[in-house]
């Protein structure tokens, strides 16, 4: 990997760039995009130069086979994983802290530890639980003795978090049925906004009769 391909990772990262997406402008692989942040500082430390720099000392040194420059494969799937969330729509910080709860021994973070763990601020740390708490994925516990919160990933998440999702786009539903009855439900933009009202409706009410079914499998 050049110089100039190092220049156009770093610029990617600053941009917010997926690694898919940084991948893709160099025309390489997404595990080579990975393994070469994950070698020189990580998304936050990445500097070109002293990441090129280094290539060449484990060059010379024949280093690049040793262990400690080998991303194994189980930590490339985690990075596909969360890159994977970021594209779906989740803050990137939200899918790291949720990542890493879903790894957590007991799926269990105080806000001091995923600071800690993730190295970001406990302002970033704080709106990223925010968003997982609204979406269903975490839930708050409050630890009376040490006056803390405790953020919690359960068995139950994936279904919470689709039942609020369904439930919201329901309301879109009848959102959009109001609009079309205000309209006319014989005009032509009545009946455009009545049809999309009705497919939203009843394929939430599908899915959230899907995910009850299911809900055993988590338990």
């Amino acid at each position: 990997m050049t110089q100039q391909d190092r220049e156009r990772i770093a610029s990617g990262l600053a941009d917010k760039l997926s690694y898919g997406e940084i991948a893709r402008r160099l025309d390489r692989p997404t595990s080579t995009i990975t393994r070469e942040i994950a070698r020189n500082g990580g998304p936050a430390g990445y500097r070109p130069q002293q990441a090129h720099q280094a290539t060449i000392q484990r060059a010379r040194r024949g280093a690049l086979a040793s262990p400690e420059t080998v991303i194994p494969p189980v930590a490339t799937m985690e990075q596909e994983i969360l890159e994977r969330a970021v594209r779906a729509g989740m803050p990137r910080t939200a899918a790291r802290v949720h990542h890493d709860l879903v790894l957590s021994e007991d799926g269990r973070r105080t806000a001091a530890e995923l600071t800690h763990r993730l190295k970001v601020s406990p302002a970033s740390v704080s709106v990223a639980v925010n968003f997982l708490v609204q979406q269903g994925f975490v839930r708050r516990e409050r630890d009376p003795q040490r006056r803390r919160d405790i953020y919690v990933i359960d068995d139950d998440a994936w279904y919470h978090a689709i039942m609020i999702s369904e439930r919201q786009t329901l309301q879109t539903a009848r959102a959009t049925m109001a609009v079309a009855e205000t309209y006319g439900l014989d005009s032509p933009v009545g009946q455009r906004l009545a049809k999309t009202a009705a497919y939203l409706e009843r394929v939430s009410l599908d899915i959230m009769e899907s995910a009850t079914r299911w809900r055993t499998l988590l338990t």
